[in-house]
């Protein structure tokens, strides 16, 4: 039985926000996406830092989130990007079989 995970990742800059959503749907690793901007507050070497970012969220299949990662990872603009993931409890029929359908099955183990 599948898993479906949201995939969340924080950026400070919009072109590399674009560039890793059109790289996730290019591949079909992703069915969806959502971006929106947050003020976000965090130590950053001993100091603390504010600043704006694009938080990014990805609706997908839990077995996928390791290629994922590794292709937030080639792409991100951070040292230390987070890139995690929650899941979907409770999925509808209606929305299991969307996700299904938009994603590739090449990387299914």
């Amino acid at each position: 039985m599948d898993k479906y995970i949201i995939v969340r990742t924080l950026c400070d800059k919009e072109e590399v926000a674009n560039k890793i959503i059109d790289h996730l749907l290019g591949q079909k690793l992703v069915a969806g996406s959502q971006v929106s901007t947050v003020h976000s507050k965090y130590w950053w070497h001993g100091k603390l830092e504010e600043h704006i970012e694009y938080k990014l969220e990805f609706r997908t299949r839990e077995n996928l989130f390791n290629v994922i990662k590794n292709e937030i990872t080639k792409i991100h603009s951070y040292d230390v990007a987070e890139i995690s993931y929650s899941k979907i409890d409770g999925v509808n029929e209606k929305f299991k079989e969307w996700l299904d359908s938009s994603l590739s099955d090449k990387y299914t183990v």
